[in-house]
């Protein structure tokens, strides 16, 4: 359930796409638990030295994911899946790249600007709302993306074990 490509094959992902994915999963939970509350904790230089580190990091590993996903991978959906889904899965996975990335570089952003001296004004509160939007956006993605998955754990069509390594399905047919 984690690929963009067009065509369907119902096969499971490489391990380094599970790793990547489970990776993803783990770093974004840290994430979210050592996020910043408030603005003025930045001046302690190396908290936010830290931060612009793990944006920077996460953003790195974010594209190596989507180019290794995009080269090497292909949906698991299955081929009777309705084209409606797959543009649904599509845009989800495609707005979960680019809410991920705009996170990370939203939060760089205010890291520089932070050290520039802009600790206030209209610039800095712009982008701190961009950076609480797409969090928002990305919660909702990802909520989305799980009620997706738990679905096609219901139907057994194959999704579900493709990329969760717990609670196997059996196939239709058992």
């Amino acid at each position: 359930m984690d690929n963009i490509q067009e065509e369907a094959s119902n096969t499971s992902y490489s391990l380094f796409a599970k790793l990547l994915h489970w990776g993803f999963v783990i770093l974004f939970v840290y994430g979210v638990i050592k996020q910043v509350d408030s603005i003025n904790q930045l001046e302690d230089n190396a908290l936010l030295r830290f931060e612009v580190l793990f944006a920077g990091v996460f953003l790195l590993l974010l594209a190596v994911r989507f180019a290794y996903v995009k080269k090497t991978q292909t949906s698991s959906l299955p081929q009777e899946t309705p084209k409606i889904q797959k543009l649904a899965a599509k845009l989800v996975h495609y707005g979960m790249y680019a809410s991920l990335s705009g996170i990370a570089g939203s939060g760089l952003l205010i890291g520089f600007l932070y050290g520039q001296g802009f600790q206030s004004g209209l610039l800095i509160e712009s982008i701190i709302g961009v950076h609480e939007f797409l969090v928002s956006l990305i919660y909702w993605l990802i909520g989305v993306h799980v009620v997706a998955a738990l679905y096609h754990r219901f139907l057994k069509d194959g999704v579900w074990s493709s990329m969760v390594p717990l609670f196997k399905e059996q196939n239709k047919e058992s």
